[in-house]
């Protein structure tokens, strides 16, 4: 039977929680009376979380568990749980314990009011502080300021998608912490509700610094993705036009010289600025008419081949 509500759960590491999510999960969806799958995602765990993942999976046919040969990151776990979800409501949960399932009716309550994706809100966070306070510059100050979109929690990882938003998805990198902005440059509807986030119990935090770094650097990819994603000509078309007509008026100026003055010896260095900035200008407008060239023939970033084992 085709499940109405999937479930997406990323995991490394989570061997004493799993369990226990699960439990809440169906306490929950079958007091909804809801046909429901749960997709736990093995990232590369070195204890024995699939192998727990494999007892569900034979106490509960509605869950499916899938394992990575390695640590790819949160971006292809999540893809590779939306390529394989069948439910027409699609939930992402953290495997921490850290989402409380009890707010999985306030989540769908939300998308019957019309909503296509509805992001939760860690209103009171539970987290340190030296994780808190970088997640806020980049997610509530940065993000706003450069794509538009402005939630109090883009990053929160408990959210209900409808089917088609999942299905827009190619994620990689760091890109999961900016699906929100990817929902809204598609022209679907978002929002938010404040959402309960418990103290971990279990486990320890996959934080580090160098999160935010390649956060920050993939957020500059969102830019680029979400306005030029379907006409990058136009970006790289202009920054080659501009650099060709500064280098241009370069050349003419220098052209000016030569005419009413009969030398421009010491005008060499800008002569050379000039034919630089043409010649940049060209390589620029190239580059953009072989995206456009290649646009079609884009396809989704395949992680398949690094599965190992699914049950």
């Amino acid at each position: 039977m085709k499940p109405y509500l999937s479930f997406v759960i990323p995991a490394k590491n989570e061997e004493g929680s799993i369990a226990v999510l699960h439990e809440e999960i169906v306490g929950v969806v079958r007091q909804l009376k809801k046909t429901y799958e749960v997709i736990f995602i093995d990232d590369g765990s070195t204890d024995s979380t699939f192998e727990i993942m494999k007892d569900l999976n034979k106490k509960d046919r509605s869950v499916r568990a899938i394992k990575f040969r390695g640590n790819l990151g949160k971006s292809a776990a999540l893809q590779v749980g939306f390529d394989y979800s069948r439910g027409d409501i699609i939930f992402t949960m953290d495997a921490d314990l850290q989402d409380n399932p009890k707010e999985i009716p306030n989540f769908l309550a939300k998308l019957d009011e019309g909503y296509d994706l509805v992001s939760g809100w860690k209103k009171t966070r539970r987290d340190p502080s030296v994780k808190v306070i970088p997640s806020r510059i980049l997610n509530n100050f940065l993000t706003p300021l450069l794509t538009g979109v402005s939630l109090h929690d883009i990053n929160c990882g408990f959210k209900a998608y409808r089917r088609e938003v999942v299905k827009s998805f190619n994620l990689y990198g760091e890109l999961y912490r900016f699906i929100p902005v990817f929902a809204v440059k598609q022209a679907f509807r978002i929002t938010e509700i404040p959402v309960e986030h418990r103290a971990r119990k279990h486990g320890k935090s996959k934080f580090g610094w160098e999160r935010n770094i390649k956060g920050f650097l993939d957020l500059l990819t969102i830019v680029f993705l979400t306005s030029y994603n379907r006409r990058p000509g136009h970006f790289f078309g202009t920054l080659g036009l501009v650099s060709f007509f500064l280098g241009f008026l370069i050349g003419l100026y220098i052209t000016y010289l030569r005419i009413t003055t009969g030398g421009i010896e010491y005008r060499q260095p800008l002569l050379f600025l000039g034919m630089l900035l043409m010649i940049v200008g060209i390589q620029f407008v190239s580059t953009g008419l072989l995206a456009e060239m290649m646009l079609s023939a884009r396809g989704k970033t395949d992680y398949s081949s690094n599965i190992q084992e699914m049950v």
